[in-house]
């Protein structure tokens, strides 16, 4: 009972996420809803999938898609308040973020895994919905950047099973393994901490540099091809 509480709560911050991700591409309503809807239940059905658990949970639970529904509603209703932009989408990706690996950890734990696996599985339920997300609005999504995203949520999922061995209670092992993800997570990007690069400062100057030089050869292309209508309209008789 106390799992299916924490997928229904991650489920309900990814669709808030995802409605705002959505509004912030100027969507329309159903462009919405998609994005709401995969963001909230990509993880979960990749981990359902990956253990083997069908039908997955949104489709043996009904209040899975209504909390969605609800969520949508509500987001677009209180959108001016919570679309104080990136700070909203910030906010309830993180929150979904913790919910959800720990989640699934748990789930994954439930099924008997590995540790290793365990936390491999709930890393992958909390970031797959937010890939899905920012790749349907043409987004890089954030775990391919040098952001601390999916290393949140690995440190969190290792934090659930320390927290194990301690004599406390199971769901205050979870309550404080969520929060270790969101208190990472938002530290980092805080303290603008960030994964080392692989890339030396040579290569990163060089992309600075041509960064630039493609905005402006855009530019000239788009400029040329205006001229080139008007020259057109012109001619005509």
């Amino acid at each position: 009972m106390f799992v299916t509480v924490i997928d229904l709560l991650a489920i309900a911050s990814f669709a808030i996420s995802g409605t705002l991700a959505g509004w912030r591409k100027r969507l329309d309503p159903f462009g919405i809803l998609i994005i709401a809807f995969v963001t909230s239940i990509g993880g979960g059905t990749l981990r359902d999938l990956l253990l083997g658990r069908t039908p997955v949970g949104w489709m043996d639970n009904m209040a899975y898609v209504y909390v969605i529904l609800i969520c949508v509603v509500l987001s677009l209703i209180f959108r001016p308040w919570l679309s104080r932009a990136r700070r909203g989408l910030f906010l309830f990706d993180t929150i979904g973020l913790g919910l959800y690996t720990i989640s699934g950890v748990e789930i994954a734990v439930q099924t008997g895994l590995n540790p290793i696996l365990c936390v491999a599985i709930g890393t992958i339920s909390a970031c797959f919905g937010g890939v899905i997300r920012d790749v349907l609005v043409t987004e890089v999504p954030v775990i391919f950047r040098k952001n601390i995203y999916a290393t949140a949520c690995i440190l969190g999922a290792m934090s659930y099973f320390v927290l194990r061995e301690l004599p406390i209670e199971e769901e205050l092992v979870s309550l404080l393994a969520i929060l270790n993800v969101i208190i990472i997570r938002t530290s980092a990007v805080v303290f603008k901490l960030r994964l080392p690069s692989l890339y030396s400062e040579e290569e990163q100057k060089n992309d600075a540099l041509l960064k630039p030089i493609l905005k402006s050869k855009k530019k000239k292309k788009k400029g040329s091809k205006k001229r080139r209508k008007e020259k057109m309209k012109h001619q005509k008789p």
